[in-house]
């Protein structure tokens, strides 16, 4: 027989009684019966997240009541290029089976949209017999219904071979199947809507705790007399842009502000692993040269291609006024100098994570910048390309108006009128928005009228934050005494696991400074004290050396050029060069220098 098409005219309710409807006669008992397992099918789909499973069971439900010996559900694929079978029922299991989209049987009703009642395969030219070639199995009938939601196309439905009899499907089969075929196609409609709000929600529950872990790692106002003041409103939940200041032992503050390529959970992973890194180096790397060269070398060795950091940092000393800058890529930071002009300060070196090598080895460019009672403003892009009301962008010159126009008001002040006129009641930011404004006018004027900060009491003891001590010896400033010392280090550089020639260089660079400390400190006097003592952090070796001879003037502490070849001098450019870092303290509050040597393991 040749291929037959679906027919409209309905059977007579005799003939409609053996769709395998358990036998049971009369039309409205098996429409009763057709709801109650549209009804069973729709619970299926809406009590399990399991969409796979729910298929399975639903192509049993039909395979069943339409009594026939086997049954498939195939899908397309998100391209519309495939069809594979995710549910089967019979003798041959094909799950897993793929089909181009327009091959064979199935193929065919799905691209048509139209059912195909295949009375006899062994006269239909589409059937493809690869799977009863295979399998040994024989197909004699089958029926296809199509799967779809008005011009959404899911797949298709295909039944095999009528149980009883010849084996042979009857048209009413045929609508049986079309109409479970509609109501499966709208409850896999329905539960893919309602997985992907679940994802949805659990994203934006995801979303939410980044966007809270990222306002963690913000800092706490520093108080109405405080001179850093940062802000920062995200575009979206989780934001790309940072901030931080925090107080150093000696006083001074190490503050950052920094931009993330591109946008979501990518850029708000690499913008918590930056201000982390910068905020742990920053209490032992007291450069912003040197510690944003530590922050890059970290970067580059984990971040996503493609992905960068522009960060601006420094170290602001209120005793001076004094600012030591680096610029890594960023915009650049403007001054408001105390007479009203503004002076900008373009990056000398790219963002971090572009690549290891710098030019100046190991460390970035940094400049020295004098407030003088005036006020450095670091922000990102999202400030000068922020939206106004009008459509126009804010731009650098329009962030100075406002500025000047609000001079006379506290920084929290100044910042707020930038941020206002950008983020505007529910309208949506075009990007993060950060801003961070370092302000010298009360410490200027507290210098001015002879007045200094409290002097921050930093001992030997308290030094390291954080950092696991090791021992702490004192002994008196003379050099048979020192042989203690050597072998106090040489065992701490062991226990550290540093290697032999490393650990003998650190002990000849310690030695190096006592020596320093009893002909210069104590003038060679043998009664004065050395204290000792030595931490380590999961890193770092840190020795710290105390001497409670006469303050010195830290900054005349200079190596003796290389080519001078005088004797002498040269012990300081030995002990920069075995040591990472080397740099003196404040002085205690009860007089002395104090030595800090930094040792990377």
């Amino acid at each position: 027989m040749a291929k037959e098409k679906s027919s409209t005219k309905p059977e007579s309710p005799a003939e409609s009684s053996g769709h395998g409807g358990g036998g049971k006669s009369g039309g409205e008992v098996n429409v009763f019966d057709h709801l109650e397992l549209l009804s069973a099918m729709g619970r299926d789909f809406a009590s399990s997240l399991d969409i796979e499973a729910s298929l399975k069971r639903a192509i049993e439900h039909i395979t069943n009541y339409v009594n026939a010996e086997g049954g498939a559900l195939f899908m397309l694929d998100d391209e519309g290029e495939t069809l594979r079978c995710h549910a089967s029922v019979g003798p041959v299991e094909i799950i897993g089976l793929t089909l181009e989209a327009d091959q064979g049987i199935v193929g065919r009703c799905v691209q048509s949209n139209a059912s195909e009642f295949i009375r006899d395969v062994s006269k239909d030219k589409a059937f493809h017999g690869g799977v009863d070639e295979e399998t040994g199995f024989t197909t004699r009938s089958i029926l296809c219904a199509p799967m779809s939601v008005k011009d959404e196309r899911i797949g298709a439905i295909e039944l095999i071979n009528k149980r009883g009899g010849d084996g042979l499907f009857a048209d009413s089969d045929l609508h049986l199947l079309e109409a479970m075929s509609a109501s499966a196609a709208m409850a896999i409609i329905n539960a893919r809507m309602a997985e992907a709000l679940v994802e949805q929600e659990r994203l934006a529950r995801e979303l939410e705790l980044a966007a809270e872990i990222q306002r963690s790692l913000l800092p706490e106002p520093g108080g109405e007399d405080y001179p850093v003041v940062g802000v920062n409103h995200p575009a979206r939940t989780v934001s790309g842009d940072f901030y931080d200041f925090f107080p150093l032992d000696d006083g001074r503050i190490c503050f950052n502000l920094g931009d993330v390529s591109g946008k979501g959970m990518n850029a708000a992973l690499l913008m918590a692993k930056t201000a982390s890194l910068y905020r742990c180096l920053g209490k032992t790397v007291r450069t912003p040269g040197r510690l944003m060269a530590r922050v890059n070398t970290e970067i580059c060795e984990t971040a996503t291609r493609g992905m960068f950091v522009t960060l601006a940092g420094g170290i602001y000393d209120p005793k001076t006024g004094i600012i030591r800058l680096a610029n890594a890529g960023h915009e650049p930071p403007l001054f408001h100098r105390p007479d009203g002009e503004f002076q900008d300060f373009p990056a000398e070196a790219p963002p971090v994570g572009i690549t290891p090598i710098l030019a100046d080895g190991d460390e970035f460019p940094e400049i020295e910048l004098h407030l003088d009672g005036g006020t450095l403003y670091i922000f990102t892009d999202g400030v000068t390309e922020g939206y106004l009301e009008d459509g126009s962008e804010l731009e650098v010159e329009g962030f100075k108006t406002l500025i000047r126009d609000n001079a006379a008001q506290d920084t929290a002040t100044r910042l707020d009128a930038v941020i206002s006129l950008i983020k505007r009641g529910d309208t949506a930011l075009r990007d993060d928005l950060t801003l961070l404004a370092i302000d010298d006018a009360k410490g200027h004027a507290a210098r001015q009228a002879g007045e200094s900060p409290e002097p921050v009491s930093v001992d030997i003891e308290a030094a390291a934050v954080e950092e696991e001590l090791l021992l702490s010896l004192t002994v008196p400033s003379r050099a048979d005494r020192l042989k203690t010392i050597r072998n106090a280090v040489t065992e701490a550089a062991k226990l550290c696991g540093l290697g032999k020639d490393p650990a003998h260089d650190v002990v000849l660079a310690v030695d190096e400074a006592c020596q320093n400390i009893i002909r210069h400190a104590y003038g060679g006097s043998p009664n004065g004290k050395i204290k000792l003592k030595i931490c380590r952090t999961e890193g770092e070796l840190i020795i710290l050396l105390r001497d409670f001879a006469e303050t010195i003037d830290v900054s005349k502490v200079k190596p003796r050029e290389l080519d001078d070849v005088k004797p002498g001098g040269l012990g300081t450019h030995f002990i920069r060069e075995v040591m990472d870092e080397t740099y003196f303290l404040d002085p205690p509050v009860d007089g002395g220098n104090l030595l800090r040597m930094i040792k990377r393991l």
